[in-house]
């Protein structure tokens, strides 16, 4: 496969906001954004689509730990 041109890039990168946009929205209810999916995929190449995912997935993640912190859930285990 060929690298996708400028044309084709902010396509895939308009599609991917258009999602991020909707599945924000719609609390993360992806039934609720199956269009915007279904043209995210369409329009980005499969390993963009697997890197925009987790990208997302790791982006949320981190913004849960920013807002919430972090706690451990147990105590941790002393060297003997």
């Amino acid at each position: 496969m060929t690298a996708p041109n400028s044309e084709q890039r902010k396509a895939c990168w308009d599609a991917r906001d258009h999602l991020w946009k909707c599945l924000d929205d719609n609390n993360d209810q992806a039934a609720s954004c199956q269009s915007s999916l279904t043209e995210f995929k369409a329009k980005c190449p499969a390993q963009w689509v697997k890197y925009f995912t987790k990208r997302r997935e790791f982006l949320k993640y981190k913004e849960k730990l920013q807002t919430e912190g972090f706690t451990l859930t147990e105590d941790p285990k002393q060297p003997s």
